[in-house]
Formats: structure tokens, C-alpha cells, sequence
């Protein structure tokens, strides 16, 4: 997950409000419903110490939310009266989430908002393809590419000039899957889908597959649909989970294969809350790996205004860095802001085996070993 738009959250010092409203749900009575609960998050917020300037900000944007149509739900982000970011989910919260902190408590958006891969999908036919692009919020078109449109049927003859005909007929296959999947290429680089749907019958999404870029080759899948046959929502929904989990399981495979030490003893991931602080502060983090939930995931770490400003301990924070007054904070929290100082990513292992690994729910793969 690119972690580059939750910039403006830590150009504010806090504590925050940190709300993930849930807009899964509708009836008739939706609109007073959340009206309702847009009241009790601002209570519970005011229960946990929130000023009442955030309170009220927070219960109007919820309010805000009462004839949403967002199929998922959106968190808000506020502090000092003022809701700073409200991005949307792609995955619906189960159920409103509340959180007052130190931090923007923003760990659940590895969750329900981070895995929501973009796909192009192609329609494909031997005359040419139509192009969208697919993703949780909904459809939008992508282009079409057309390629020569004669000949593109074959005949039953075994005559010289029927197989001549025939020939050319293959050549025009040929050619229009190259244009398809050059098309394909341009549209991809465009648009930064991070997943290739070919649709159509068998032998033409082949031939487009085959001619595609070899690095695209991994996030290129195949399905069995005729060209004029829409895929269904569900279906674009699976290929895109689907994606994700190949996704985490890779980036799982690569923190284990480097956590073995080289030929100098040195690793390029670590695991365990002390090892990530030191690798954070350190600015040595390319990707934070989460496992939603684990018990160091929730672990109190202590922090102050800066994002290099952690530690385990508090007298860490408020003597040797320099931060008279350090606060609590949640261990992923801590670490996701540091992640977002430092431009490295980070990626949900919910989906991802094995479960005890890392050691705790937090990892990471270095910059440099």
C-alpha cells in the first residue's frame, strides 16, 4: 500500500479522533440510523477525552454521511475541530470503529482501504478490444484499440487459394493481438492498474497474454468469457482479492527468505517491536508488513511530536530524544507514521500463511542490510 495520501495527518501534532464509519448497511430507516450513531461515536469520543470542538466535528461529518451511497464506508481523521481526512473504505468496517490517541490510529486502513487493486479489464475479439477499468467504487471506460478488420474468418476449402486466404487470415489474428496487447501496455502504464483481465475466447487471450510485456505477465489473468460477455462484479471482486492474497504471500515469502543473515551476518527484515524501532529510526524500513490484530500490533509504544521521535520506553522518547512530554501510542500506529516519514510502503498479512509469522504481527523488509 502507496501510504503517500495520509501526508497531511501528520503535519497536524494531535491527539486525534479516528472514526471508521460503516455505510454498508441501508433500509429505509438508514438516514435517522445514522443519525443516531453519528450521536453516539461523538459520546464515545467525548468518553475517551476528546474536546468537544473534534466531537462536534466528527458527529457533522458522520451526519454528513446520512444519504451516502459509499458501499463501504469512509474514516474520518480529525483533530482541534477539524476533520483533516476522510478517505473512503474498500472493504466495510464491520460496524462503526472508534479511537481517540496520540496518533491518528490508522492501521486499519491496511485492512479496509488498501488492498483495492485497480483492473483493467480487455475485452477481446479478433477485431480488436474495448478496455475499463474496474475497482471497488465502480467502472469506468478504458479506450478500445481496432486492428485490421479483414480478413478475420476462416473457410472449410483445402484449395491452393482458400489455404492462401487462410494464411492471410492468421496473419491478421496475429497482427491484432500485437496491436491489442501494445494498446494493453500504453492503457496499463496510463492508468497504473496493477491487474490485466483478458476476456474473451481461448486462442485470442492467449495470443494477447503471450505478447504482453514479461513484466506484466504476473498480474495478467485469464478468463473464460466470450468478447461481448461483461464479467460480473463478483467475478472482477475475486480476481482482485485474489491478487491481493498473492500479493501478501509474496512479500511474506521475502521476509522470511531475508531474515537469514549473509556471509557478514547482517539481515535485510527484522521482527519484534524493538527491532522495528530501531530500524524506523534509522529510516531502514521499505515495507512494514502488519498482521491485523497480533498482540504487538497493539503494544504501547511511547512517542512525541516527530516520527522519529519512539521507543519502547518512555524515558527513551523524553531524554535521549529529546522530547520532554512523550505519549502513548499503539505499536502499528507508531510505525506506519515513521513508514509515511520515510516514503515505505506497507501491506495487511491478514490473508497470508504462515499465521505465526512475523513473529508477533509486525515485521519488516530494510532498505539496505
Amino acid at each position: 500500500m502507496d501510504l503517500e495520501f495520509l501526508n497531511p495527518l501528520y503535519e497536524h501534532p494531535g491527539p486525534w479522533a479516528s472514526v471508521y464509519a460503516d455505510t454498508s448497511r441501508r433500509t429505509e430507516s438508514t438516514p435517522d440510523e445514522r443519525s443516531l450513531e453519528a450521536l453516539s461515536v461523538s459520546r464515545t469520543l467525548a468518553e475517551q477525552g476528546a474536546d468537544e470542538a473534534t466531537c462536534r466535528a466528527v458527529r457533522t461529518a458522520m451526519e454528513d454521511l446520512r444519504h451516502s451511497t459509499e458501499p463501504f464506508g469512509r474514516a474520518l481523521f480529525a483533530t482541534a475541530g477539524t476533520v483533516v481526512l476522510d478517505p473512503p473504505l474498500t472493504v466495510a468496517p464491520g460496524g462503526d470503529q472508534v479511537h481517540w490517541g496520540a496518533l491518528p490510529h490508522t492501521a486499519p486502513l491496511l485492512e479496509l482501504a488498501g488492498e483495492d487493486p485497480v483492473c483493467l479489464v480487455a475485452y477481446v475479439d479478433r477485431r480488436g478490444a474495448d478496455f475499463e477499468l474496474r475497482a471497488a467504487r465502480g467502472t469506468q471506460d478504458a479506450g478500445a484499440v481496432a486492428g485490421r478488420q479483414w480478413p478475420v474468418h476462416r473457410t472449410a476449402s483445402s484449395d491452393w487459394s482458400e489455404r492462401h486466404f487462410q494464411l492471410r487470415v492468421e496473419n491478421t489474428w496475429e497482427h491484432n493481438a500485437a496491436e491489442i496487447a501494445d494498446a494493453l501496455t500504453v492503457c496499463q502504464e496510463e492508468t497504473r492498474a496493477e491487474l490485466l483481465i483478458l476476456v474473451g475466447d481461448d486462442r485470442q487471450r492467449r495470443a494477447v497474454h503471450e505478447r504482453l510485456p514479461q513484466r506484466l505477465h504476473p498480474q495478467t489473468v485469464e478468463a473464460a468469457h466470450g468478447a461481448t460477455s461483461r464479467l460480473l462484479d463478483e467475478e472482477v471482486d475475486q480476481a482482485r482479492a485474489d491478487h491481493a492474497r498473492r500479493r501478501a504471500a509474496e512479500d511474506l515469502e521475502r521476509f522470511l527468505a531475508a531474515l537469514a543473515p549473509d556471509e557478514e551476518g547482517r539481515t535485510g527484515a527484522v521482527e519484534g517491536v524493538p527491532a522495528l524501532i530501531e530500524a524506523a529510526r534509522e529510516h531502514r524500513i521499505a515495507e512494514l508488513l502488519v498482521r491485523p490484530g497480533a498482540p504487538d500490533a497493539r503494544r504501547e509504544v511511547w512517542v512525541g511530536p516527530d516520527p522519529d521521535q519512539l521507543a519502547v520506553r518512555r524515558t527513551e522518547v523524553k531524554e535521549p530524544l529529546g522530547e520532554p512530554e512523550p505519549q502513548p501510542a499503539r505499536a502499528d500506529d507508531a510505525l506506519l507514521r515513521s513508514a509515511v516519514a520515510t516514503d515505505a510502503e506497507a501491506r495487511s498479512l491478514a490473508t497470508a500463511r504462515p499465521l505465526d509469522s512475523p513473529v508477533g504481527g509486525l515485521g519488516a523488509l530494510l532498505r539496505w542490510r
